[in-house]
């Protein structure tokens, strides 16, 4: 059993961990938290990562949010965005045209709530991946919950010390090998075959 925080397209460290566990609680009674993946993800692109980020409508007086409360930003078209720099990223990818259909929606229906969207896109991926997941909601916030607990990986700026096996990369040729980027990179570079990858990397949480 592993904790985790719902994530904007989780990145493959967080997938590893799903993909080799046997049940998942997802924390949700949590602060919201600037910069890390709750709002974020990194993708490939020609000059190296590129940040994709949800931006977020902050309380007006200032006081801290509960992430289930965190609305996104819509005074400037974030989504339209976020789906062409994938276009352009990845539309040579072996296999970018066979998810399209599916993950457009989710550039294209409004969002009214971060934490229902990271949930939806957290049940796409893992019906992409074929994967099958049993979890479950927080119901309070624990310190020292019962759960592993591998929250931690929710955050965008803390350095990991995971070696992940490489796989080949669209835009390798302009950067090198860029590991735990989200897993978009991994589906559309690898396809059908992402999962297999996934359940066979050997990370130390």
């Amino acid at each position: 059993m592993i904790l985790l925080h719902p994530t904007y397209f989780p990145t493959i460290a967080q997938m590893t961990a799903v993909a080799n566990a046997d049940k998942i609680t997802f924390e949700v009674q949590d602060n919201y938290q600037k910069q890390t993946y709750r709002n974020r993800a990194y993708i490939a692109h020609t000059n190296g990562q590129l940040l994709l980020n949800v931006p977020i409508k902050h309380s007006k007086d200032g006081s801290r949010q509960k992430t289930k409360d965190v609305v996104p930003e819509d005074s400037f078209p974030w989504q339209s965005q976020h789906w062409k720099s994938l276009q352009t990223a990845y539309r040579t990818s072996p296999f970018f045209e066979f998810y399209e259909d599916d993950l457009a929606p989710l550039f294209q229906n409004e969002v009214t709530n971060l934490l229902k969207h990271n949930l939806q896109i957290f049940d796409l991926v893992c019906d992409l991946l074929g994967l099958e997941v049993d979890y479950s909601l927080s119901s309070e916030y624990q310190t020292n919950p019962k759960e592993r607990d591998l929250r931690y990986l929710v955050e965008a700026k803390r350095p990991t010390s995971f070696t992940f096996q490489k796989y080949t990369q669209v835009l390798e040729a302009h950067h090198g090998f860029l590991p735990n980027l989200c897993i978009l990179d991994l589906l559309f570079n690898e396809g059908p075959n992402a999962l297999h990858y996934l359940e066979n990397q050997e990370l130390e949480f």
